[in-house]
């Protein structure tokens, strides 16, 4: 059985170097490019925080940018309880208008 397999390997050269590119291929396209996307996306959104701008924190906090510091890539975000200072990645969602829904006039 084993000698068999071995014989199956050899006489398929170019299906034995196919079929582990097409893996890589397939993995590429369906794990890693989409994930590089994703990254990019969350680069220039936070590139593009300014201040006054409403925020949600990746923990769950709500408040709005009082304060952007490039050097050390920090921003202060005002909530409820006061100022608090947190690393840009921490950001992850802006509550703009378009996102927010308004209450419908009766």
């Amino acid at each position: 059985m084993i000698g068999t397999l071995i014989l199956q390997a050899q006489g398929g050269g170019l299906n034995a170097f196919v079929l582990p590119l097409a893996m890589v291929a397939i993995i590429y396209f369906f794990m890693i490019r989409p994930q590089m996307n994703r990254q990019k996306k969350e680069k220039k959104f936070q590139a593009e925080l300014k201040k006054g701008t409403r925020v949600i924190t990746t923990s769950g906090i709500h408040g709005k940018i009082v304060d952007i510091n490039s050097n050390d890539n920090t921003i202060t975000i005002e909530t409820g309880a006061g100022k608090i200072k947190f690393e840009k990645a921490a950001v992850s969602l802006e509550l703009s208008k378009k996102y927010m829904k308004t209450p419908e006039k009766k």
